[in-house]
């Protein structure tokens, strides 16, 4: 694996992503300057010529800066996700971006630490899984817990589909959250939401109007803990399999808070055996090494996207390759965390988590049955805050890839396609619709 060593800050200024040096103010060739996400076609040796092919051994460029693919597939390590990816993201992010990149890096600097905050929603257009969002919290300094969501996050009071399955993925890394990209083995990935997430006790004490989203269970709601940070508080309420928290984002509106349970019959404490491998279709072109041991997807569908390390399933790797790779696969499923992640958060793979938008600590309320009923069910409207200011928000409803925009960037789905130089050609699943009832 190859070590790079990013430039300090600054020094990346008003240079293209794909032609920094580090040390050495060189043009490296065209080859090093042309996207690999896809690679290039290959153009057909020439009999005369494959003899010498077979003797050379190419040299890696010592000064090339290395492609975001070969980061994601875990190839090449760096030191400084931070501004490797922050400088990426600068040469795509559209003026009217919502958060711009200085504020992007001071929110990912203000936590890196033990007890940091961090999270991220991804938007994430798989071939095979389909649209889904990926819900990620900081853990510890280097990590996070994670959930795929269907539909995304909920943002309408008196949807009749309030609720939605969150299935609780692999551990990832925290500088994942950084990460904005496409493939054409793992579609596109753009930052929905990003930002801090504050824990709230799962039920407030004051409460009087009953909240018809939470557990009835208040004998078993966890206390406010005013001396652990809220990354200790999201470890408690995790491992009591009821999470309320708040997250200060710059899409989602003031004070949103989601309510998560883990459902009764999903309560295992193994990680699950390992997959029976599938046969897969034949593919046009061998492919499968986009899908690697430190992915940014969700393994929405492990069924269908294998979690595996493409070594594995390459039959021209060596058998030393081979046993390397599968041997890193198993230590994933084991731990259920990617290499440099911990989890130290007793996370379990595909467990069901039951998610809904905490109406009352979002800023709204129930109408009395006698005042606001639709076909029996309680209206809920924006109530007054102790301020004397009116909570709660307008409904919002998440719209799929073709609508959705990055936080950051500003790009939709098809945007990032095009900018990481994935062909027209690339087809995503279809069916999916967004909630908006």
């Amino acid at each position: 694996m190859h070590i790079y060593s990013s430039p300090e800050p600054g020094t990346l200024d008003n240079q293209s992503p794909k032609q920094i040096s580090s040390t050495r103010n060189t043009t490296p060739p065209t080859s090093l300057r042309t996207s690999i996400s896809p690679p290039p076609p290959r153009a057909r040796r020439s009999k005369e010529n494959s003899h010498k092919d077979k003797n050379h051994v190419p040299q890696r460029n010592e000064y090339a800066v290395p492609e975001l693919a070969a980061i994601e597939a875990g190839e090449v390590r760096i030191h400084n996700h931070l501004e490797y990816f922050s400088h990426h993201l600068s040469h795509y992010a559209r003026a009217t971006s919502p958060l711009s990149i200085p504020s992007f890096v001071d929110l990912y600097k203000r936590n890196h630490h033990p007890h940091g905050r961090h999270w991220v929603i991804h938007q994430h257009d798989h071939p095979v899984a389909g649209v889904h969002y990926d819900l990620r919290l900081q853990i510890n300094e280097t990590s996070s817990v994670s959930w795929a969501i269907m539909y995304g996050m909920p943002g309408n009071a008196n949807s009749m589909r309030l609720n939605r399955n969150a299935t609780e993925t692999r551990i990832h890394n925290v500088w994942n959250h950084l990460i904005e990209t496409a493939s054409s083995t793992t579609g596109s990935l753009l930052i929905w939401d990003t930002g801090e997430y504050e824990m709230l006790p799962y039920r407030e004490p004051t409460q009087r109007e009953t909240d018809d989203e939470l557990s009835p269970t208040a004998d078993e709601d966890i206390e406010s803990s005013p001396g652990l940070s809220d990354s200790q508080k999201l470890h408690q309420a995790f491992q009591n399999r009821k999470i309320r928290i708040r997250l200060h984002g710059t899409h989602l509106p003031k004070d949103y808070t989601l309510s998560i349970r883990l459902l009764t019959s999903e309560n295992r404490h193994t990680q699950p055996p390992k997959p029976s491998r599938k046969r897969r279709r034949k593919a046009s072109a061998p492919s499968i090494p986009s899908v690697r041991g430190t992915p940014p997807t969700s393994d929405i569908d492990d069924d269908v996207v294998a979690d595996a390390h493409p070594a594995s399933l390459d039959p021209s790797a060596s058998a030393l390759e081979r046993e390397v790779a599968e041997q890193e696969d198993e230590q994933v499923r084991l731990t259920n965390a990617y290499p440099g992640a911990t989890n130290s958060i007793g996370s379990i793979h595909q467990r069901r988590w039951y998610l809904s938008m905490d109406r009352y600590a979002s800023g709204f309320r129930p109408l009395p049955r006698e005042h606001g009923s639709t076909g029996g069910r309680r209206e809920w409207v924006r109530r007054w805050d102790e301020d004397g200011k009116l909570a709660g928000f307008e409904p919002f409803f998440v719209r799929g890839r073709d609508v959705e925009r990055s936080v950051v960037t500003g790009r939709r789905a098809e945007d990032v396609m095009a900018d990481e130089g994935v062909g027209g050609g690339w087809v995503g699943r279809r069916g999916w619709k967004a909630v908006v009832e």
